[in-house]
């Protein structure tokens, strides 16, 4: 659980709040035919969700074990989004759960030193992070579920991750 901790709370940060050389931008699974067989997003949420998740850019493409990967999103967050948000992640490889936590958005922001910060206001945001990959990620699919919730306990937003790092790279 550990070893997929640090990738989760940089996606999670940068989710959550609305969140180069060459990269690959995904569109949510929904509304595309062909996406990357490495990894792919959808949003799971509803319209009248505070947050809008836009685009989602990663590098490298696919990303891998023991390397830096860079987490590019583009977003709308429709209302304030105040301390004290929350977002339950959980981490499947296929039906076993690896991971279900609860995480405090914003304190997960300042400890990733984020771009955006609480108080989030309303607007366009795009936020980039960097995270290192543990080189230890076994070779396996994981599918990483986020819901977001307001201070109030209103949905803030859902979207639905799938990385898959069983596949050998030649280089």
């Amino acid at each position: 659980m550990t070893i997929l901790r640090s990738s989760v709370i940089a996606f999670l940060c940068l989710l959550s709040l609305t969140n180069a050389a060459s990269s690959a931008t995904q569109t949510p699974l929904d509304t595309v035919e062909n996406f990357s067989e490495r990894w792919g997003w959808k949003d799971c949420g509803m319209e009248t969700d505070p947050i809008q998740i836009q685009s989602i850019e990663i590098s490298p493409d696919p990303p891998l074990p023991g390397k830096p990967l860079t987490v590019k999103v583009t977003g709308t967050a429709s209302e304030v989004i105040e301390e004290g948000a929350t977002a339950d992640v959980t981490v499947k490889l296929g039906l076993i759960k690896l991971l279900t936590k609860t995480f405090d958005v914003c304190e997960e922001a300042r400890s990733a030193n984020a771009s955006v910060q609480c108080p989030v206001e309303k607007g366009q945001y795009i936020v980039e992070q960097t995270v290192d990959l543990p080189k230890e990620i076994p070779p396996a699919k994981f599918n990483i579920h986020i819901d977001g919730y307001t201070v109030d306990e209103d949905d803030l937003m859902c979207m639905d991750l799938t990385i898959d790092f069983t596949k050998k790279h030649l280089w």
